[in-house]
This record gives C-alpha cells, sequence and structure tokens, in this order.
C-alpha cells in the first residue's frame, strides 16, 4: 500500500441534531492531532484521533480493496477546524473502481462544500450525496472509456469538529464502540467498562426487501416504457433495456449481490445505484472507537466480537497500528477469512 493512502440494526440514540458551534484550537502531538474545542471560551472536551488501517488478500489472487486513512485531512478546509476523514472502498471485478473512488471522493465531497457546512447537518449531507455522485458519474465514463467494468461498495467517516459523518454503500460496515456511561475524563478503555457494539450502516443486498423492491419498480417502470416504445428506438438507447431482476440465489441477475455500489457499469440499468445512507453523531466521551471492514472481516467478525476483541487489545497497551493488523489476522489465518480483508482502527482518545 503507497503512502498516500495513509490517508441491521442502527441504534436510534445517535443524535442527528445541528452539531455544536465551535472553534477549534490546534496543536501537534507525534502523528496525531490533539483539539481542543471551545463553546463561548469554555473548554468542553479534548480528545485525540489516532487510526490505522491493515489489509490482507485472503485466499484471493488478488487484493481488490483500497482504503483512506487521513487524521487531517484539512487541505481545503478552514483552519481552525478538526477534518478528519477515512474510508474502505471493497472492489469487485478488479480492483479500477476501488481505486478510483480512493482517489477522487474525498475531493468531491469537499469540493461540494463538507466543511464550510459543519453547521447545518442536512447540508453537510448534501455535500456528501453529491460527492459520491460525482464520483460515480466520472467513474463511469472512466470505465466507459477504459472498457472495463469493475464495482466498489465503500464505507466512508468523516470528522468534522465533534460531529462524525458515516456513509455506505454496499456490505462495508462502521461499527461504533460506545460505553453505556459517561466517564468524565477517564478513558473507558482502561477500566472494565464492557463497550456496546453500535452498527451505524444499512447494508444494500439485492435480496433485502427495501432494495429488491426499489430494484422491482426499476424493473416495473423500464418494462412500461418497453411496451409502449418501438424496436427501433430501443436499438438507440442502452439504458432502455430489461429492468432489474432479484434470482432465486439473491443475487441482481443472479449475478451481482450488492444492490448499491461505485462503478458497475453493465448493472446501472438494472437498478445498481451509488447513493449512500447517511448518518450523523456527535463525539462524546461515551464513544471510543470505530471499527470499519469489508464484508470479509464481518463475514467472519460479529459487531459486539470485533469490539470485545479491539477493547481487549487497547487495554493490554498495543498501539493502533498493531491492533488493526492483529485484527486482519486474526480474521485471515484463525477464523479462516476467505475474502480480501480491510480494516481501519479509529480511537477517540478522551482527557
Amino acid at each position: 500500500m503507497s503512502e498516500n493512502q495513509n490517508q441491521h440494526k442502527r441504534e436510534i440514540d445517535f443524535d442527528d441534531s445541528n452539531a455544536t458551534n465551535s472553534a477549534t484550537k490546534k496543536s501537534r502531538v507525534e502523528n496525531d492531532e490533539k483539539t481542543e474545542v471551545f463553546l463561548n471560551t469554555k473548554k468542553i472536551d479534548v480528545f485525540e484521533i489516532e487510526a490505522d488501517a491493515a489489509e490482507d488478500k485472503g485466499s484471493r489472487h488478488s487484493m481488490e480493496d483500497a482504503w483512506v486513512v487521513m487524521v487531517d485531512a484539512r487541505a481545503d478546509s478552514p483552519p481552525n477546524l478538526r477534518c478528519a476523514h477515512f474510508a474502505i472502498y471493497d472492489g469487485h471485478g478488479g480492483r479500477l473502481a476501488a481505486e478510483y473512488a480512493q482517489k477522487k471522493l474525498h475531493a468531491n465531497v469537499v469540493s461540494a462544500g463538507l466543511p464550510r457546512e459543519l453547521l447545518d447537518v442536512k447540508a453537510a449531507k448534501k455535500a456528501i450525496l453529491d460527492g459520491f455522485r460525482k464520483t460515480d458519474e466520472s467513474l463511469l465514463q472512466e470505465s466507459a472509456s477504459g472498457g472495463w467494468q469493475d464495482g466498489a461498495t465503500a464505507v466512508c467517516v468523516w470528522v468534522l469538529g465533534r460531529t462524525v459523518f458515516v456513509a455506505n454503500i454496499g456490505d462495508t460496515k462502521a461499527v461504533v464502540a460506545r460505553s453505556s456511561v459517561a466517564d468524565g475524563s477517564r478513558n473507558n478503555l482502561e477500566g472494565s467498562n464492557s463497550l456496546k457494539a453500535i452498527v451505524v450502516t444499512r447494508e444494500h443486498k439485492a435480496i433485502y426487501p427495501q432494495e429488491r423492491s426499489r430494484i422491482q419498480k426499476v424493473h416495473a417502470t423500464v418494462n412500461s416504457m418497453l411496451a409502449i416504445l418501438t424496436e427501433t428506438l430501443l436499438s438507440t438507447n442502452p439504458y432502455i433495456q430489461a429492468g432489474g431482476t432479484v434470482s432465486s440465489n439473491g443475487r441482481l441477475q443472479g449475478r451481482l449481490e450488492v444492490s448499491r455500489a461505485f462503478g458497475d457499469r453493465q448493472f446501472k440499468k438494472f437498478g445498481v445505484v451509488a447513493t449512500p445512507d447517511i448518518h450523523s453523531f456527535e463525539l462524546t466521551d461515551r464513544e471510543q472507537f470505530i471499527i470499519l471492514g469489508c464484508d470479509g472481516l464481518w463475514g467472519v467478525f460479529g459487531p459486539s466480537d470485533a469490539v470485545d476483541f479491539v477493547q481487549k487489545l487497547l487495554q493490554e497497551g498495543l498501539s493502533v497500528t498493531a491492533v488493526s493488523r492483529r485484527l486482519v489476522k486474526e480474521a485471515v489465518l484463525e477464523r479462516r477469512c476467505k475474502d480480501n480483508c480491510t480494516a481501519i482502527v479509529i480511537v477517540f482518545k478522551h482527557k
């Protein structure tokens, strides 16, 4: 992995309200960022972010995942605003779509105004939606001219000030480890307090009722159009074709398991979209860490299992880098994950 990469159950208790009006005071501590957040000159929180990724191709012939770890992603944002970004792109049919999204998505979201919209959560979510749309549109153009049809699912996190945004398409997941009680200034990782695993993403698979219904609506709409269009018109418009169907094996057209992804040019006419689910919440001293993982990781780890595994290693004093590597090693070597396996561990160190 190159250096430039150093960069279903949803819980209702996460607050989706507007972010707190705050300013950020910066200082650098080794490779991590330490930020003091003030409201009306009163200090309300101090925390650091530490994060790293690990990957293994498993028993696959090649690695099709790509990832981004950017503890400081403020290149085009206001200088007093914390902006961190993390993402995993799980490729299928090749790695080209995953690598394209890895290079383009964050820049597209930033250009759509994400950091500037910190105080307006709805506008920030719109910027993320616009960034996903723009990335997919340009990726489709690139793939058409290049003659490739790769696709990629995604799970992305942006930390803006104390507000966390999580966006996903496909079957990649984000799990938040949250303490059951507030603990003031003491880090819950150091105590015996168990952490609750909260899945903050929604899987998009063709077999799930909501996605199946959406795909079948595409099918019905297109078939209705077919009934009134002539053969000549059909031959001149490649998008006016039979809509998508979910086969008995739970896959779109019998082939693709996920129903939302970047790319997958040949499946767009059957209902595959790159529209993410987006959730936001405010960081408190109860949120201890986030685990991002491709479906290879979650195929052998349950959310609570993964949180317990990571918490134990952090309590033993291992670095975030070591923890992420141990998590992937456990998945591949001990739990026999056959797929590509990529994980990012993001730790919030409260003071």
